[in-house]
């Protein structure tokens, strides 16, 4: 069913422009698809795009599925503008777009299929457009600005990039005071900082250093270490510093678990908890991610999804 009617929007979409770098049912349609087919087609994107995403939504109220899927294939598809096009110019022009068919979602005459199921959310849960938005900022960032003098430069990305997530699944289940944003911040932040430390080298093909440069020349670690993956002792222990650091942003974040329904302080603790078996599996490579990639093993990810079912069974 949710096949047939992404076919079908298929059939409507024309590519234009950088559209055609991308899957061809991203492009936005000359004629907006219904309620029903634009829903069906965000299960359809949320489903088949991100393992974790079918885990979590185990342990949410059903009433909530849809909604999360709406603001999944937002998520999804704007990092994808931002990641997968493959030209700087292509891929601005490709985010404006974006950014003008989510100002048309808030005005009621919005084309594409996300933004079609995304205006039923935003109407239900009264959710601020900046919260969509701000991730623009980030994914613009992204063509233009490759490296971080500072940590705190790091921090203002994840901002962007990272933090507004969490605000957004905050809004979904009812919370909108400050200070959950907050903790939330916490753990996003947490969360993108863990997949920087277990990416150099995949971030790196992309052009990409999110290490701080100040850490780099402060442990003597060169561009040129990561180039070559040469996990030197100076290296790993610029990466045992980064992932302590990154720990205590989790710790910071944990308190939310306590401030939120169950089904949602599930949902945190697996999604913390996953992110701190990343920092895991690099403190047992030793830190030498250069080359080597830190995965979470398939036991190991079963076990973090069994404590988080027996916590709903409590």
């Amino acid at each position: 069913m949710d096949q047939t009617a992404t076919q079908s929007f298929r059939a409507k979409t024309t590519t234009i422009n950088g559209w055609s770098r991308l899957p061809v049912s991203y492009a936005i349609p000359k004629t907006p698809p219904s309620l029903d087919e634009a829903q069906q087609y965000c299960r359809y994107l949320a489903r088949t795009h991100y393992e974790n995403f079918s885990v979590a939504t185990w342990f949410l109220p059903r009433k909530l599925r849809q909604d999360f899927s709406n603001v999944y294939a937002y998520c999804r598809i704007s990092d994808d503008l931002g990641d997968e096009v493959g030209d700087t110019k292509a891929a601005l022009a490709l985010l404006d777009e974006w950014q003008s068919e989510l100002e048309a979602c808030y005005k009621g005459n919005a084309h594409h299929p996300v933004f079609v199921a995304l205006a039923e959310t935003v109407r239900k849960f009264d959710i601020p457009q900046h919260e969509f938005s701000d991730l623009l900022i980030a994914f613009r960032q992204d063509q233009t600005v490759t490296r971080f003098e500072t940590f705190a430069d790091v921090l203002a990305y994840c901002r962007y990039s990272a933090n507004p997530v969490g605000h957004l699944v905050l809004y979904l289940c009812g919370y909108r005071d400050a200070e959950r944003q907050q903790l939330s911040d916490y753990t996003c932040t947490a969360l993108q900082l863990a997949n920087f430390w277990q990416d150099v080298t995949v971030d790196y093909a992309k052009g990409r250093i999110y290490l701080p440069l100040e850490d780099m020349r402060r442990f003597n670690v060169s561009e040129d270490d990561i180039l070559c993956s040469r996990n030197t002792s100076s290296f790993c222990g610029l990466m045992r510093f980064e992932v302590t650091r990154a720990r205590e942003w989790f710790d910071r974040g944990l308190p939310l678990v306590n401030k939120v329904a169950k089904e949602l302080a599930i949902d945190i603790e697996l999604f913390s908890r996953g992110g701190q078996e990343i920092l895991s599996a690099i403190e047992r490579q030793n830190f030498a991610v250069l080359g080597r990639r830190p995965v979470i093993s398939k036991p190991r990810k079963l076990a973090l999804v069994a404590r988080a079912a027996l916590g709903k069974l409590l």
